[in-house]
């Protein structure tokens, strides 16, 4: 089933709101395709699909608000999702903070949506599944290890969405998205090497299933028999992908609310906040921008409010928090969501020039299994995954064993080095490989 159109997302929404008896009534609309093919020791496992359409009512009755959801778009599912609606507000709480439904709103145009991503059917997908095998056989044997014995396993995943919010005050907006995300995972024959590579983009014919497939299988045969160094603090260079596993953990401490009320790492006493102060190396400038061309964001959020340029960090500096609509009104100022993707501005430099640079340290390829120890610091724990290697004279000399680490992406931003290209490892999500002083692998991990 295509997505659903502008107009006959209107339609729906004007059905479900003609129905409404409430004070004030939301509609959101999203009619979304996902096509997936999984594949494990060297060929295509499972390969499925879902279409759908939901459509949320959100109902509100005084101080009282609830939501139904359904898939029946004809006139009698509809209005039953609404009188559910009403029955549950009436029975909800009253909402201290709840807000009004916003007046009709005027959004960017984004184009994010790509036809070669929502035409990525089973046929096609296997077709790109066979390149990224071709890809690991590309690769030289190593010390009598051949790419046919290499174990290749990965997930490829397409998704087409069309998103409309109505509301009783005559609000629309609509918005079509695409994406499309293929990782790979190869190992070794003896188990002890493992290699990773993940890329996404909202158009699907901008990536390259063979270099993802040689790049994993390049990694695995490279970090065969690791060894153990004592854990410590060290000079690492990140790769892209473990960049882009820390940083977006920072968004929810732009969080205005929790800056003001002291419950945030950028708090001060007596309710005042750490906007317009260094908190990072004068290089880092990151923000969100739903029209960036390598972002290409929804632009707007689940109220409808507009979704713009926010800069968090500019040259080192907190430039933004993110203000709800509630706490935008009780502090006087414009509300600003989330929102956008988010993007770190880099620099000239390859990752392998940042590891010619370097005398000694660690180049880790992504961290998996990240868990908060301390909200106020961002303070994280979480291992090292799928190629941990030794840098030595600006070289790339041996494989390690994995490292659990306990550090801060927010500390880190403080302790840079130097800042590589930036690259778009997944849709929304663009970050450069970093070299960073003082990263603290707490201990060894014997997963590979």
């Amino acid at each position: 089933m295509p997505l659903l159109t502008r107009e006959e997302a209107q339609a729906i929404a004007d059905r479900a709101l003609r129905a409404s008896k409430a004070d004030a009534v939301r509609v959101i609309i999203g009619s979304s395709w996902s096509g997936n093919t999984r594949f494990s020791g060297n060929e295509i496992t499972t390969s499925g699909g879902i279409t759908d359409t939901a459509v949320s009512i959100t109902s509100t009755v005084g101080k009282r608000q609830a939501s139904a959801t359904t898939n029946l778009l004809d006139e009698a599912g509809l209005a039953r999702a609404v009188e559910q609606s009403e029955r549950l507000a009436r029975l909800s709480p009253e909402d201290p903070e709840l807000m009004p439904e916003l007046e009709p709103q005027t959004y960017a145009e984004v184009q994010g949506f790509a036809t070669a991503t929502a035409e990525l059917d089973a046929e096609k997908r296997a077709a790109a599944v066979r390149s990224v095998f071709e890809g690991v056989s590309s690769i030289p044997a190593v010390d009598g290890v051949r790419p046919a014995d290499l174990f290749v396993a990965g997930f490829l995943e397409a998704t087409a969405t069309a998103q409309a919010i109505a509301n009783s005050k005559g609000l629309f907006a609509y918005h079509r998205s695409s994406d499309a995300s293929l990782s790979t995972t190869v190992r070794t024959p003896d188990g002890t090497g493992s290699g990773y590579y993940e890329r996404g983009a909202r158009d699907w014919s901008s990536l390259d299933p063979r270099d993802i497939g040689t790049r994993a299988a390049r990694k695995a045969v490279a970090s065969r028999n690791p060894q153990a160094i004592e854990p410590g603090m060290y000079t690492v260079v990140l790769e892209p992908q473990a960049v882009s596993d820390l940083l977006p953990i920072l968004r929810g401490s732009f969080n205005a609310r929790s800056a003001d009320e002291g419950r945030s790492p950028f708090s001060k006493p007596e309710g005042a906040t750490k906007v317009g102060e260094k908190i990072a190396d004068e290089r880092v400038t990151i923000f969100s921008d739903p029209t960036d061309a390598e972002l290409l964001s929804q632009p707007f959020d689940g109220e409808g409010l507009p979704v713009k340029r926010t800069v968090w960090i500019e040259n080192g500096i907190l430039k933004n928090l993110a203000y709800s609509r509630f706490w935008a009104q009780r502090k006087s100022v414009e509300p600003a969501g989330f929102g956008g993707g988010l993007k770190m501005i880099g620099g000239t430099k390859s990752t392998d020039d940042l590891i010619a640079g370097t005398e000694r340290g660690i180049l880790v390829t992504r961290f998996w299994y990240i868990r908060f120890l301390d909200q106020r610091t961002v303070m994280l724990t979480g291992l090292t995954r799928d190629g941990t290697f030794l840098i030595e004279n600006g070289r790339v000399t041996r494989p390690l064993k994995n490292f659990r680490f306990n550090d801060s992406p927010l500390l880190m931003l403080s302790r840079i080095d130097e800042i590589g290209r930036s690259e778009r490892v997944s849709s929304g999500m663009v970050m450069p490989s970093l070299r960073v002083r003082d990263f603290n692998f707490s201990s060894l991990s014997d997963a590979v």
